[in-house]
């Protein structure tokens, strides 16, 4: 009796840890899906072919630019154009002649001087936008 009363509790706390181990890993996923990790290959493509925005700290439009890649902003090629407090300009944009941010340069020296979808990009580019799963609530 003893030994099938320690069974069941054995397989109780066993099926609570694997219920508690599926939730985690559903919850990392949905994570990584809202903050853009699905994004890597397409950002690292973008950057292999030379695609670089100038922006600057202060900018929302910047920042609504970097929100549209998630974590895979990190991947990539951005130029930093504002000195701090907003105090003038790079040497480096400068000489680019950046004008107005958010600023995205091609490698065919064409450039794109506001916010732009991810599809623009991928147009632009030929860069594959990976295919999104939706979400159900």
């Amino acid at each position: 009796m003893k030994e099938s009363r320690s069974f069941i509790i054995l397989c109780i706390l066993s099926i609570i840890v694997i219920v508690g181990l599926v939730s985690f890993a559903v919850i990392q996923n949905r994570s990584s899906f809202r903050t853009g990790a699905l994004y890597d290959g397409f950002a690292q493509c973008l950057a292999d072919k030379g695609v670089k925005m100038y922006g600057a700290y202060w900018c929302s439009h910047c920042a609504n630019q970097k929100k549209l890649f998630g974590d895979s902003w990190k991947k990539m090629m951005y130029v930093e154009c504002s000195l701090s407090n907003k105090g003038g300009q790079t040497e480096e944009c400068k000489q680019a002649k950046i004008e107005g941010y958010p600023t995205w340069e091609f490698a065919d020296g064409s450039r794109i001087e506001q916010e732009v979808t991810l599809e623009e990009l991928s147009t632009r580019t030929s860069c594959p936008l990976p295919s999104v799963p939706t979400e159900t609530k």
